[in-house]
Parts: structure tokens; sequence; C-alpha cells
């Protein structure tokens, strides 16, 4: 991993969860967010914020991240139709009295490249190099992207 995507995937993890956190402390300020054919807005509220610290603090997990970065995906697919409910009726957030227009549907396409972000750590990474012999007849005959001498008890 190159050390951008390693400083954005840290962005990322701690983005959601902290995210998550917020979902879990302040739900009301999400309620105006949900969609009226949505039951059970507060659970959803609790649930996509459990969501987002989970996912999160998994995808800094080497063993967790691919996995992770699909449910981040998901995620993001699922809250969509808040997203676009804000945009659709200028929903005022936060106690102000009126929402922020333009801005909302300004705020839509963005959707994807969260979704293309977290994509990129869905890709299989970078295989790893085999360990080079640490000398003799073996580091002679080895070379990266070769098989190990036979006998050398590496094969």
């Amino acid at each position: 991993m190159s050390r951008l995507q390693h400083v954005l995937l840290w962005v990322m993890g701690i983005f959601y969860a902290a995210s998550g956190v917020i979902h879990l402390v302040d739900p009301a300020f999400y309620l105006p967010m949900m969609p009226p054919y949505l039951p059970w807005h507060l659970g959803l509220i609790y649930l996509s914020g459990l969501a987002e610290l989970v996912l999160g603090v998994a995808v800094l997990v080497p063993a967790t991240r691919r996995v992770a970065a699909w449910g981040i995906i998901l995620l993001l697919v699922a809250v969509f139709p808040a997203n676009l409910h804000i945009a659709l009726h200028d929903v005022p957030l936060g106690g102000r009295a009126q929402g922020f227009g333009v801005w909302n549907w300004i705020r839509l396409p963005f959707q994807t490249v969260f979704i293309a972000w977290a994509w990129w750590y869905t890709l299989s990474s970078l295989p790893v190099r085999p360990r080079a012999p640490a000398s003799g007849y073996e580091a002679a005959a080895w070379t990266p992207g070769s098989l190990p001498p036979s006998g050398s008890g590496r094969g």
C-alpha cells in the first residue's frame, strides 16, 4: 500500500468511526434526515451509527479491511435515500430554520467519490515479495520472482 493509500485509509476509518459515535451520542441531529416512508427512525439511526463505528474501526485492521470496505460501500448505498430526501425537501439540519439548498444537491454526487474511496480498499493488495535468502549458494542462485533452488528446504 502506498503512503497516500495508508494516510487516506486512516482518514476514512477515523471519519466513519467518529461519525458513528456522533450518531450514537446525538441521534436527534439525524432525525430530520429520515424519509417519512422509512419505519423505526431512531432505531435506524442507532443501527447506522453502530455500523459506521464498527466499519470505521474494521477497515483499519488488515484482516478485516476488504470486508469492512465492502460494508462501507453497502452502508453508503443504504443511506443514499436519506441524502436524496434532504435534497428533495431542503431539510433543515442542526436546528437551522432552512436547509442548505443547492448544496444538498451538490453533495449527492460525492457519494460516488466516497464509494470509490472505499472500493479502493476492496482491491487485493500487492503480492508480498518473497524473503531473499540470507547468504551462501541460495543467495547467489535466488532472484526475486524465481523459485528457491531445489533442496533448499523452502520449496
